[in-house]
């Protein structure tokens, strides 16, 4: 069944499924990974990379969308341009508590560049992570066989997911305890929040489960609760000037993918320091 997330941000919407997505489905939500050319504000130098090309060619070769994502424009112009984010699953690659994927981001009006990033999906609470310096993150120039080089990013991208998936075991077998878990998660909210201003809400509610599976005190699930509470938001807390707020999901696309990946490479980086 697909989920429409009607409040993904007020920047962008989005929509995840358990199967892959149509391209009728893809483009009720961000018709810009459809666009058969680029904004007219674009130069004749400009080199157009038709995103949906780059999908079906990988959908080819095994890869399938299981989410999609658009920024909101106010200029309804450009609607059919924007940035937008699509998060793909190898065939062989679906299955078990975590998933790797290949998140490609891209737009036809000069936004954003082609990009590809490698990232972990958790089916448990439906909350993508994006792993940090042990997935390439490359970038394809709008000129030349732009198709042929994503399709080798891809490849390359898969052979390096065996490195996240070793870090992942490592984390799981690096036990923390309390004092390490309230370090790991100040250290989160101090890549969130201002460091001028106090963060709205605690460590100890980073740290809060939302399911008896993170319970545990190992890295991988510290992480993971940490990860959830600051992406998905909705914990009560207080600003500044103590007026009582309720913290917002961590939804635009750029500032969703940075935070990410600053979590994991934390996360790499205390496991690495425990030995």
């Amino acid at each position: 069944m697909n989920t429409l997330a009607s409040r993904f941000s007020r920047n962008a919407v989005a929509l995840r499924s358990h199967r892959p997505l149509s391209n009728d489905e893809i483009a009720q939500v961000a018709p810009s990974i459809l666009a058969q050319t680029a904004h007219e504000s674009r130069s004749a130098r400009y080199s157009y990379i038709p995103t949906i090309n780059v999908l079906d060619a990988l959908r080819k070769e095994g890869f399938q969308p299981f989410m999609v994502c658009q920024t909101r424009v106010r200029d309804d112009d450009r609607r059919a341009y924007t940035k937008h984010l699509v998060r793909m699953r190898h065939v062989g690659d679906i299955a078990g508590r975590e998933a790797n994927e290949i998140i490609l981001l891209n737009s036809h009006d000069g936004s954003s560049s082609f990009q590809l990033v490698g990232g972990c999906f958790r089916f448990v609470c439906q909350n993508g992570m994006v792993c940090g310096d042990t997935i390439a993150d490359i970038r394809v120039p709008h000129k030349g066989d732009v198709v042929g080089d994503v399709i080798e990013g891809a490849f390359r991208m898969l052979d390096s997911f065996e490195a996240a998936a070793e870090q992942r075991e490592g984390m799981m077998a690096s036990v923390l305890d309390e004092g390490v878990q309230t370090a790991f998660a100040r250290a989160a909210l101090a890549l969130r929040y201002d460091e001028d201003k106090p963060a709205p809400v605690t460590e100890r509610q980073l740290l809060a489960p939302r399911r008896v599976e993170d319970r545990a005190p190992d890295l991988w699930s510290t992480f993971s609760r940490v990860q959830e509470n600051l992406i998905r938001g909705g914990l009560h807390g207080r600003n500044a000037s103590g007026r009582s707020i309720t913290t917002r999901p961590v939804t635009a696309i750029d500032q969703n993918i940075r935070l990410n990946r600053a979590l994991w490479v934390l996360a790499h980086e205390l496991r690495r320091l425990r030995g």
